[in-house]
């Protein structure tokens, strides 16, 4: 193999042959040579934690033994790569363990449609999929929510960012519950009234809202900044669902598969979807999407959701043995114990710092909001300070240690580890963070002196 170039080689190249549509590189601006497990090196032999792992499409972290073993004994074995939606061995197996995953009430009777590589067209595939068979058109989301990029997931997107002109027209905002800075104005969730809120639009004869072919929702928001909703609303959100006869879909593309400490995020509410988006984790790193839904839906015409990679074989080894590893050593428990671990450690850097408002999640979906501890909205809520959150996160990778930023205004710091992080790599994680912390607060009250 040739010898790799300095990093700024790469860069450079990159800046200048990429859109400007890229995303990751301004903020971490690296090469990656090597992977292997939470860590990655760059081409000059820098070695960083990954708290990234591919917006959590690396449930086990970067070639994970189980995982690379899979993909070899696929490729000796002279299997397939593509096969459209041909059914393989593979692709069997794969089918009947993601159903064993799945609440039995759920799974019996469920359809599966392979689509193409990518969550953002799973979520094209289930609107199509509710307007087929429900023969209606307007679709309910809901704020802060993330779906994706293609025409119709960007038209369910809370951020207005990314929106273009023209998008999929007849959705309909409602508020998702968000207990450190409640959308209905309250100091507290204990009593959400966001449930009772959307079944009014849904009901009220003057509400001007058409029964909608669908509601869409994140259990635990992601992009949106790490939000996880209650379950006493899930369960509203459910009831809705049940006596307007709209059926109900859950994108878990980035909580699916362990994130979140079950193997799904639903299942912390007990409650069920009627559709479910799968993605990321389940394709063990490699593309792969898919829908999964009650029969009774399983009324489109043959032909109706296609697309030439939805027959990605290496990915299916991949997620068998990322599924199988996790299901074999005890995974969720790992990641309800480091979860915990995490949140103790951030929480003790809360108490030092002003500026981290709020830290919150769900197992390892980790979300540290970042605040001026001076400003308020005009419903009293502390305002996002996506200036110190970006000084943060540079601080960060400065030290050795890759994360995210999203939510409102770029101000929430995400985590998504591996699932298997040990509580060592959680400890160094966190110091990497705090010293982080400490630094930053020193910058800001520089600044503030000199101002």
């Amino acid at each position: 193999m040739a010898a790799c170039l300095p990093s700024t080689a790469y860069l450079d190249r990159q800046a200048e042959t990429e859109s400007n549509a890229r995303t990751y590189p301004r903020k971490l601006p690296l090469a990656i040579r090597r992977g292997e497990g939470l860590y990655v090196i760059d081409v000059d032999g820098r070695r960083y934690m990954d708290c990234l792992c591919g917006a959590g499409t690396l449930a086990l972290g970067h070639n994970h033994p189980a995982v690379v073993a899979a993909l070899r004994e696929h490729l000796d074995a002279g299997y397939p790569l593509h096969t459209l939606d041909l059914t393989t061995p593979v692709k069997h197996q794969f089918v009947d363990e993601l159903l064993s995953t799945l609440p039995s009430h759920f799974a019996n009777g469920a359809r599966i449609q392979f689509c193409s590589p990518s969550g953002s067209d799973a979520v094209e595939a289930a609107i199509k999929l509710v307007k087929t068979a429900t023969g209606r058109q307007g679709i309910v989301a809901f704020q802060g929510g993330y779906h994706g990029q293609t025409h119709g997931a960007l038209a369910l997107m809370g951020n207005l960012g990314p929106k273009v002109p023209g998008l999929m027209p007849d959705v309909h905002f409602q508020p998702f519950p968000y207990s450190y800075r409640c959308p209905m104005g309250k100091s507290k969730c204990g009593d959400c009234t966001c449930g009772g809120f959307t079944r009014n639009a849904l009901t009220d004869p003057e509400g001007g809202m058409l029964r909608p072919a669908g509601m869409i929702l994140e259990v635990v928001q992601g992009e949106g900044g790490a939000i996880p909703s209650n379950a006493g609303w899930l369960g509203e959100i459910r009831s809705i669902a049940n006596d307007r006869k709209i059926p109900l879909i859950f994108d878990e593309v980035q909580t699916g598969w362990g994130r979140t400490g079950k193997m799904y995020a639903f299942e912390h509410a007990g409650v069920l979807p009627d559709v479910l988006v799968l993605s990321k984790a389940i394709g063990g790193g490699l593309p792969l999407a898919v829908i999964v839904y009650r029969e009774e839906l399983d009324v489109w015409k043959p032909g109706a959701h296609a697309g030439t990679f939805r027959g990605n074989q290496l990915a299916m080894a991949a997620g068998l043995a990322t599924l199988r590893h996790i299901r074999e050593n005890d995974v969720l428990g790992n990641v309800e114990a480091m979860s915990e671990r995490f949140t103790r450690r951030l929480r003790d850097l809360q108490n030092d710092h002003p500026f981290i408002g709020d830290v919150r999640g769900r197992g390892l979906m980790l979300g540290m909001e970042i605040v001026d501890p001076d400003g308020a909205d005009a419903m009293g809520r502390p305002l996002g300070d996506g200036a110190t959150a970006r000084k943060l996160q540079a601080a960060c990778f400065a030290d050795g240690l890759m994360v995210e930023l999203g939510g409102r205004n770029g101000a929430v710091m995400r985590l998504l580890p591996p699932l298997n992080i040990t509580a060592g790599q959680v400890d160094d994680v966190c110091a990497v963070i705090g010293r982080a912390c400490h630094a930053v607060a020193r910058q800001v009250e520089s600044e503030r002196i000199h101002a």
